[in-house]
């Protein structure tokens, strides 16, 4: 059994701790939907946390100064010409690789590879396709739906 020991939201971590003494500091963003606490296990949630940070890192871990906006690195590795496009891809399949060991059906994993598709084919436009994959944030949308899924299986 998991249960959520300190939760700060304005700082936005929470430490995670079992009975088992197994250990998983979280990292969460506002981006997500509700964080999954119940019992999937501290293995499982530590997963999905590790997703989570990667996708920031790839979409929102940077902002633009003086607007809301954020993008990640994502955006900046998409910049190199045709390389680019293919690295950033890797990443984004990586999560859905992930998604896949964490039980998701082949219905999220089908909107996950389709969010990563449409961000692949953008992505491969130079300059333009770099702006909107930058708005665009697959990766973020791809670990909602993961978390979205975890938390309508769990009763």
């Amino acid at each position: 059994m998991i249960e959520a020991d300190r939760i700060d939201p304005s700082v936005g971590n929470v430490a995670i701790t079992s009975t088992h003494a197994h250990f998983c500091l979280m990292s969460t963003n506002a981006i997500f939907s509700d964080d999954v606490f119940l019992s999937i296990g501290a293995s499982r949630l530590c997963r999905l946390e590790r997703l989570k940070r990667l996708a920031w890192l790839l979409d929102a871990s940077f902002q633009i100064p003086g607007t809301n906006f954020r993008m990640g690195l994502d955006a900046v590795i998409g910049l190199v010409p045709a390389g680019g496009a293919v690295i950033t891809a890797l990443f984004s399949l990586y999560i859905v690789w992930e998604a896949r060991g964490l039980g998701a059906p082949v219905s999220v994993l089908l909107r996950m590879l389709a969010n990563v598709a449409v961000e692949t084919v953008i992505d491969c436009i130079p300059i333009a396709g770099d702006l909107v994959d930058a708005a665009f944030k697959a990766n973020l949308r791809n670990v909602a739906l993961l978390e979205d899924y975890l938390n309508s299986k769990l009763p």
